[in-house]
């Protein structure tokens, strides 16, 4: 294994010595992994630490699947046994957790999977401030959950609040920072049968937009099923079928937007982050005129953007991990190419809505359409193959797959990019080419994938 490839291994793949957290919480096949003894655990050490930082209170959300309401009741039955207080939200969109957090002063909770099918779920937390915890507060939330933990009695034991009116609070925050005028628009949006349902379509019709939905209707087992961010084609046919202006494509519990122009191409978060990089940067608004991007990232893209003036700073692939470099270099903007933008003036995570409002804003301050904003985006052609695997153990001292990444670089010699990484979310390695033709590229992340599949799956 040559130098490089080690080294990309290192920085890509990794073995993964967690036990439980991944890149965004804790999640698994609920009612396997995902147990609900598990998450009574989860909710006792999240107490636990909550109230070394003088937290009494924690508020939970959660999207639409079926295992919502069992790891919810879970989380709270841990969270009131350790004496701290739950407010319930309901079905509300990751952001609008972490929005109601800072509003609140308290840590939170969501019970959500993301672009998973519905058998999956998870826990993510965020703190006061509306961030996803960093590495070293999981750590020590994992360090707790094998450990005895003690309970509470008496009047010490917490109580549950519900609020019902969450949606309508975390509507009226997006609002305050946001509120273009869409009179006369057509929009077709995809809510993914998931947690934007309860607000997307009003949120927009009540903006003026005349608005066709689509996967609006869950039943706890459809999210995500052949919709959303994940699956645009039905976005892009109803998008031309209503002869629509703009299609919005969430994910399951709407932290990522893809958007589809009138013309019915996608545009992924890279295309949309060019966009809005393009505008603030125009508009004297991007702070360090700096852009903050993952390794994922089309080459194709950074090139344009760098010539243009906008700087590029990049990350590891997470959200979380994009906010912290944001942090560290002042940047206002950055996101992934999986749909997570961060807007840091309008919230503290990725968040779709937020990010639909500020792309229509563009669009109706210029004039232009989607089309017309992203006509010279040209993109590098990029390859993707998810590998599920038994183990992800051994990955980063593998001969077999270590040769494998480096014939492809070799082949591509300097004309291309490999990357493969491990999956902070699934049992699956992640393979990505990227170079001047798609075939080549084929061949090539197949061929890695036979590889990682010999030695690992």
């Amino acid at each position: 294994m040559n130098n490089i490839s080690a080294l990309k291994i290192a920085l890509y793949g990794g073995d993964v010595t967690m036990k439980y957290f991944g890149t965004d919480g804790i999640r698994g096949k609920a009612n396997e992994f995902l147990s609900a003894e598990l998450v009574l655990r989860l909710g006792r050490a999240a107490a636990l630490l909550a109230q070394k930082n003088g937290d009494r209170r924690l508020l939970i959300g959660k999207d639409t699947r079926l295992s919502g309401d069992m790891l919810e009741s879970a989380l709270t039955a841990g969270l009131l046994s350790a004496g701290v207080d739950v407010y319930s939200l309901g079905v509300i969109p990751t952001p609008g957790v972490a929005a109601l957090c800072r509003a609140y002063g308290a840590p939170g909770a969501v019970i959500s999977a993301s672009h998973n099918p519905y058998e999956d779920n998870g826990v993510k937390f965020f703190s006061a401030e509306g961030h996803k915890l960093p590495d070293d507060v999981q750590d020590e939330i994992e360090a707790l959950l094998d450990e005895a933990l003690p309970v509470q009695e008496g009047i010490v034991i917490g109580r549950l609040h519900l609020v019902m009116d969450a949606v309508r609070q975390y509507a009226d925050f997006l609002l305050a920072a946001q509120k273009p005028d869409l009179s006369g628009i057509r929009l077709v949006i995809d809510c993914a049968n998931g947690a934007a349902v309860p607000i997307a379509v009003d949120l927009l019709s009540g903006l003026g937009a005349s608005v066709t939905a689509i996967a609006d209707k869950p039943d706890g087992l459809n999210i995500n099923l052949g919709c959303g961010s994940t699956h645009p084609q039905l976005l892009q046919q109803t998008v031309l079928a209503k002869k629509a202006q703009l299609g919005l494509a969430l994910d399951g519990d709407a932290d990522r937007l893809f958007a589809v122009d009138e013309k019915g191409n996608m545009a992924d978060g890279d295309i949309l982050l060019a966009v809005m990089a393009r505008y603030l940067h125009k508009s004297g608004q991007l702070a360090q005129d700096t852009l903050v991007v993952t390794q994922m990232c089309n080459m194709a893209l950074r090139l344009k953007l760098q010539e243009q003036g906008v700087r590029i700073a990049e990350s590891q692939v997470g959200d979380r991990y994009v906010l912290e470099k944001m942090q560290q270099t002042g940047a206002v903007l950055g996101g992934e190419q999986s749909g997570h933008i961060i807007l840091s003036r309008l919230n503290s995570t990725g968040d779709a809505l937020a990010a639909a409002l500020f792309l229509l804003s563009i669009m109706a301050e210029s004039g232009q359409s989607l089309a017309e904003l992203t006509a010279d985006l040209q993109l590098f052609p990029q390859v993707h193959v998810n590998v599920p695997v038994i183990t992800k153990e051994g990955f980063a001292t593998d001969a077999v797959i270590g040769t494998a990444i480096a014939a492809a670089e070799q082949e591509l010699a300097g004309q291309g990019r490999v990357i493969v990484r491990a999956s902070g979310t699934e049992q699956l390695f992640r393979v990505m080419t990227e170079g001047p033709e798609k075939a080549v590229l084929q061949r090539l992340s197949d061929s890695i994938a036979a590889a990682i599949r010999r030695r690992l799956g």
